[in-house]
């Protein structure tokens, strides 16, 4: 099947590419403040962030939902649809990029009573905040146009954007914080203006490349309800999923505030291991939405199951070598994100976790784009919520009294197992695929 493995690879490596590319960002932004005078810089980074997570990840259904229904109408050669589920995800986000900066205020404020940190950090943390909400009106136009050109079949151009936005994002958080003399802010600006760098990027390519589908486009079809509706329903399983996703990593990042500054910093810079493998895998996964869907609307269910088999070989085949990487030179990669003595020790004793997230994490990871693809949102719905609530917050209570910070990273891993195991039962149910 050399055909089938160079459809696979010809929508995975632009996406693993583009991917990489945003890990080893965070990587920078952290080396970045990992060397400055004290490791603030890191908690505050960190804390910051997540309150992006909750916020971004909670739209990550344009991204998702735009995937799917137009890898399907791809599939039917349907080109009216096309660019009505792109007039759609971008008129949703938009609308929700004006709510977050009419609301910025609140939302900062309620972040910092639900996330603790030492005073010094959560000052430094709302510093960042109040920079980066800026970017949310490119950043969730990008979830759509990134959702749409996959669904598309087109994977390049979300590569190229991606490295653009995060080869600006590098270059303007090295002159803000090395050249200006910066802090955590200039990490924050530097993340704005890429993103807004990003979009102008995207659009450039739609006009040159799909401005002809503008000519298909009805504003009266573009509202229909029944449509609007289709795609709030898929949309609103999709978020439920994200919702539960930022919970687990959110309540991560809180409980390790918790403890102290260097836990927090510790296992900020561990989940970095986490997000390269992530990101990476992520790559088959964008493919799986994209093959997955236009096999669905084609009808071809022959292709649409060989398609799976395959992923599954590449996703066990990329874990592997991870997996001996982090074994055995995980102590290195830290030596590279900091220099602060305190943390690299307190690290060493935590190392044999990240080894196990290649392994049981990959059939999570494809299992999301299989059902993005299919439109099946229900069934990944059901795995995350039977995975946070049955799983991970039982797990962690039971153990923490006991393992202390280990408890915390047990959870995490037994999260991923559970989302695996029972993302195949579902789709042996529901799609007839296992």
């Amino acid at each position: 099947m050399r055909i089938l493995n160079r459809e696979i690879l010809n929508l995975a490596i632009p996406n693993i590419i583009a991917n990489i590319t945003i890990p080893l960002l965070g990587m920078v932004d952290l080396a970045l403040v990992g060397h400055l005078e004290s490791e603030l810089y890191i908690g505050a980074i960190a804390l910051g962030g997540m309150i992006f997570n909750i916020l971004y990840w909670g739209f990550g259904f344009l991204r998702m939902g735009t995937s799917g229904f137009t890898a399907q109408a791809y599939g039917r050669q349907d080109k009216k649809e096309s660019i009505l589920i792109l007039s759609r995800s971008m008129l949703v986000g938009l609308s929700g990029a004006v709510l977050l900066l009419l609301l910025q205020k609140p939302i900062e404020l309620l972040s910092f009573v639900v996330i603790r940190g030492s005073t010094e950090v959560e000052s430094l943390a709302a510093e960042y905040f109040r920079i980066r909400i800026w970017a949310a009106p490119a950043t969730l136009a990008l979830y759509s146009l990134t959702g749409w050109y996959l669904g598309m079949q087109n994977a390049k151009i979300p590569m190229i954007i991606a490295i653009v936005v995060n080869l600006l994002n590098i270059l303007f958080s090295l002159f803000f914080v090395l050249v200006l003399g910066m802090k955590s802010d200039g990490v924050a600006l530097g993340t704005v203006l890429a993103q807004y760098g990003g979009l102008i990027t995207g659009v450039g390519f739609f006009a040159i490349k799909y401005w002809k589908f503008v000519s298909y486009w009805i504003y009266r079809e573009m509202v229909e309800w029944m449509a609007l509706k289709r795609f709030f329903l898929v949309n609103r399983d999709i978020f439920i999923r994200t919702l539960c996703l930022i919970f687990v990593f959110s309540f991560f990042t809180s409980r390790s505030a918790r403890q102290d500054d260097i836990i927090l910093a510790v296992n900020t810079l561990l989940l970095q291991y986490f997000m390269i493998f992530s990101y990476l895998i992520d790559g088959f996964a964008y493919a799986a939405e994209a093959l997955v869907g236009k096999y669905i609307g084609e009808g071809n269910r022959n292709r649409l199951t060989t398609t799976i088999r395959y992923l599954f070989y590449w996703g066990l085949g990329i874990s592997i070598p991870f997996t001996l990487t982090y074994l055995f030179g995980g102590e290195k990669i830290i030596w590279l994100l900091t220099n602060n003595s305190a943390v690299i020790e307190q690290v060493k004793p935590y190392l044999f976790w990240i080894a196990l997230i290649p392994l049981v994490t990959f059939s999570a990871f494809l299992w999301d784009g299989i059902f993005i693809g299919a439109t099946a949102s229900k069934g990944m719905r059901n795995s995350m919520l039977i995975s946070t609530l049955l799983v991970f917050l039982p797990v962690y209570f039971v153990a923490r009294p006991f393992l202390f910070n280990h408890g915390l990273w047990l959870a995490l891993i037994l999260f991923m197992i559970s989302r695996g195991v029972t993302q195949t039962l579902i789709a042996r149910r529901e799609l007839g695929v296992v």
